[in-house]
């Protein structure tokens, strides 16, 4: 009689400890579709959730202002985007000149300006190796960046290290002994031809 009331409570235990464990994966199961719906609004407040065809037409869009702008090299340091704009106002009217510039805030040295009419292009592109600032210029079409297509560009030989493998040379790596009897190299692998030696 008494094994049949431990196994009653023992029952009852499990049973009540299942209930918890249902009641905790509901709650996790109620969070994680609160933290999904966040996730999508915050997505859909930033932009970043875009259909295909906005995707398209934003591509579209980039590629006809690209065609309607013109890339300039070897740009003087100090030159402004006005200079570059009274350089370029012959050839049409100039909508916008971008210098870029790196992360401290120094022009590149390149640019680009962008027209409101596409034909002030083919007039931009005669005013290559002309001056500005003091400096020979390259004007050449702007080219449309397509994401995700990076060009290939091959390794060059290292001078230093010649044609061989791309092994980089290591020196012995020493270690001190804790019995104080000094510096006791390490065991290496054997050593390939090395100019430096």
């Amino acid at each position: 009689m008494e094994d049949d009331v431990e196994m009653a409570a023992a029952d009852n235990q499990a049973a009540v400890e299942m209930d918890e464990m249902k009641k905790r994966l509901k709650e996790m199961e109620d969070e994680s579709a609160a933290l999904l719906e966040m996730q999508a609004k915050v997505e859909k407040e930033m932009g970043s959730v875009q259909d295909p065809a906005a995707a398209a037409a934003t591509q579209a869009n980039r590629e006809e202002v690209d065609g309607r702008s013109v890339f300039v090299g070897n740009v003087d340091y100090s030159c402004t985007p006005e200079e570059v704009q009274q350089h370029f106002q012959a050839c049409g009217t100039v909508n916008r000149v971008t210098i870029r510039t790196n992360k401290f805030g120094q022009p590149k040295g390149y640019a680009y300006v962008e027209f409101l009419e596409a034909e002030a292009v083919q007039d931009a592109l005669l005013l290559n190796e002309s001056e500005l600032h003091g400096r020979q210029i390259k004007v050449s079409a702007k080219r449309t960046n397509v994401p995700g297509m990076k060009q290939f560009r091959a390794r060059r030989p290292n001078p230093y290290t010649g044609f061989r493998s791309q092994t980089p040379f290591m020196p012995a790596s020493y270690f001190f002994s804790p019995y104080g009897y000094g510096k006791v190299p390490r065991a290496r692998a054997p050593m390939r031809y090395s100019p430096y030696f």
